[in-house]
């Protein structure tokens, strides 16, 4: 399709018609997509840029398979659930193949916000309680009852003191978290914090509904949780009464490689009581699901309030969830998440040798974080070179974002056709850029001292629960953290979040 404006035109009718807190990706020179396909996006000039952020279009950009299901169906009919109709049934029945079988029941909207506002709902009514515990860096959305559980956004707010019914538990980040990877049992020590919150509101009358997390925390920094910590957690807030909300929105539909869902990596044992999911379940089209057990879904029935959602589930959703179903299936996306993640976060564990910026890397399957520090012991984040680093990469026809709390943690989570030619690519390209930046600030020197005597006993050591080792096992004392945070709050920040 030929452009109707050319750049400026267009940025200045946004700016007139827009709502000026609708941001966009690189500010200081938006990019102007025309097209997609595969891995890749196009600009107005044709110029290819290599995708390494758009987890939404899971299967593809513009995936052929993807799109006639959608154009196929809407020629024919597109309505609401109150018609009868093949395609949400089989859809629901495809879906709950890929769960443990006590998520039975399935409830259809249209974007991962919709899904985590009726998991709430739905928590609230089957226990009768009000509170919510969620993750500190955590988001789940933004409408307003998600936002009041989303640490990310509720934290940039000035006013008041906050939801007193919503209660914040660290993250479990064994890189820079409370309990760090020098912790004889980081799960334990994390789940009793949970305890602990929900001792602490129990002695003042108060009770918890529901805990909610990320399977694996992305806007928080791609935090992969200690293998455990997700048990003890529901264990504990079952105890109290609560049930478990697993957030599979961006992690889910086997992004992970090993398995379908995020939440499986804990172990077998673990089921939560509700599962949402979002962005990847249409490859770019509207729809997001709900899924849970059939008690939870009778104590919502008992409510006496039928639930009804004009769009979702409609045929055309429907016929498109199944197309990406289809695809995963038989393109082996789970597979090749499986081995381009492996072979990128090799390749990204080999950059530590050569450059101090990298202070760890951790992933699973296509879902990798890279979080750059300025010193490796003190592991001051390096928020302006993460930054720096981003805006250079597209120069070099490359997208990706930095997240987590203080926007240093480069976030890969690209489209599940990503090669290893791709993943070559962009470390290749990275390489390039830190060497620069390094130079530029002096921490080439310490590049050099690496190379030499090199990598740290931790760099070398195997693959721990899908996290890539990062350097030095030392334990950090309350005054390496003040100093930290105080480096951060002195460093630029810009927010690039996908």
């Amino acid at each position: 399709m030929a452009e109707i404006y050319d750049k400026q035109k267009t940025i200045e009718l946004r700016r007139k018609h827009v709502g000026p807190s609708c941001k966009v990706f690189f500010s200081q020179d938006p990019m102007k997509i025309v097209r997609a396909k595969g891995q890749y996006m196009y600009d107005e000039n044709g110029e290819r840029y290599l995708d390494c952020i758009n987890n939404v279009a899971h299967v593809g950009h513009s995936h052929p398979d993807v799109v006639k299901a959608g154009a196929r169906q809407m020629e024919l009919l597109n309505t609401n659930s109150r018609f009868l109709h093949d395609n949400l049934v089989q859809y629901a029945q495809r879906l709950q193949a890929t769960l443990p079988k006590r998520l039975s029941v399935c409830y259809f909207v249209n974007s991962g916000s919709e899904a985590n506002d009726l998991a709430l709902r739905l928590a609230w009514q089957f226990t009768g309680h009000k509170d919510i515990i969620t993750l500190n860096h955590a988001y789940h959305g933004h409408v307003s009852s998600l936002i009041a559980i989303s640490p990310y956004k509720f934290h940039q707010m000035e006013e008041g003191d906050g939801d007193q019914s919503v209660h914040v538990a660290p993250s479990p980040d064994i890189y820079r978290g409370k309990y760090r990877e020098d912790h004889p049992d980081p799960a334990t020590a994390y789940s009793d914090e949970v305890r602990d919150i929900l001792q602490n509101a129990h002695k003042k009358g108060r009770k918890i509904a529901a805990f909610i997390a990320e399977s694996l925390q992305s806007c928080g920094g791609q935090v992969i949780p200690p293998p455990g910590y997700f048990q003890k957690v529901a264990e504990h807030v079952r105890g109290a009464g609560g049930v478990f909300i697993a957030d599979e929105v961006q992690v889910g539909f086997g992004r992970v490689g090993s398995h379908f869902w995020a939440f499986q990596l804990q172990g077998q044992d673990f089921c939560p009581d509700i599962v949402t999911m979002g962005k990847p379940i249409g490859n770019g089209h509207p729809m997001s699901c709900v899924v849970t057990t059939r008690d939870i879904g009778q104590s919502f029935m008992a409510s006496g309030m039928e639930y009804f959602n004009t769009f979702g589930g409609n045929p055309v959703s429907c016929a498109i969830g199944l197309a990406v179903l289809d695809v995963i299936e038989r393109e082996d996306l789970r597979g090749n998440a499986l081995r381009v993640g492996n072979y990128l976060s090799q390749l990204l564990t080999q950059q530590m040798e050569k450059h101090p910026l990298i202070g760890d890397v951790r992933g699973v399957g296509l879902f990798v974080g890279v979080e750059l520090v300025r010193d490796r012991v003190k592991r001051t984040p390096a928020t302006a070179e993460a930054q720096d680093l981003i805006y250079k990469l597209k120069d070099q026809r490359i997208l990706l974002s930095a997240d987590g709390p203080h926007r240093n943690v480069l976030k890969f989570k690209p489209p599940m056709c990503f090669s290893e030619e791709d993943a070559r690519l962009v470390v290749d390209k990275i390489d390039q850029v830190l060497t620069e930046l390094e130079k530029a600030t002096g921490l080439h020197t310490q590049a050099v001292a690496v190379a030499e005597n090199g990598p740290s006993k931790r760099a070398r050591t195997c693959e721990e629960n899908g996290r890539h080792p990062s350097s030095g096992k030392e334990h950090f004392n309350d005054s390496c953290r003040q100093e930290e945070a105080q480096c951060c709050d002195r460093l630029p920040v810009k927010r690039l979040r996908t």
